[in-house]
């Protein structure tokens, strides 16, 4: 499981150390890769690779003639990189993923239970705190799905 937020730095090469507790629970499900990708809101999502793998087949099986899954294939599979975690639990994020995440120096990776996002600092903190004031708004929603 990953979850939890984690405060790190990324160099301007675009090296990070992943958080222990991602390391411990990838190495204990046998990953060694990641797939990281642009999300919405100009984050990046990482799924470990078995994990990506069965969403990309959910993908696939979407019809390519509806405009919103093209749309979507467009933004979402087409940025998708592996991303091999080094001996040191380091990853590499390459440049174009940077850019779009304008991740800089801080950064924050964000546990979602099979995936993680990762943030730069002040947009996760602006974001965050939105989520908040929407989580509070629609609780009755998650009262109605029994959570």
């Amino acid at each position: 499981m990953l979850r939890g937020r984690y405060y790190h730095n990324i160099d301007a090469k675009g090296r990070t150390s992943l958080p222990s507790r991602f390391r411990e629970a990838l190495q204990g499900a046998g990953e060694t890769q990641l797939v990281i990708t642009n999300f919405y809101d100009q984050c990046l999502v990482a799924y470990p690779l078995g994990g990506w793998e069965e969403l990309e087949q959910k993908i696939g099986e979407l019809s390519m003639m509806r405009e919103e899954v093209v749309a979507f294939q467009r933004f979402f599979i087409s940025g998708a990189t592996e991303c091999t975690i080094d001996k040191l639990g380091r990853i590499l994020i390459p440049p174009v993923l940077r850019e779009y995440a304008r991740l800089d120096r801080e950064i924050v990776f964000v546990g979602l239970v099979k995936k993680f996002e990762i943030w730069d600092k002040q947009r996760w903190e602006e974001k965050f705190q939105a989520a908040a004031e929407l989580a509070r708004e629609k609780r009755h929603i998650l009262f109605e799905l029994g959570v």
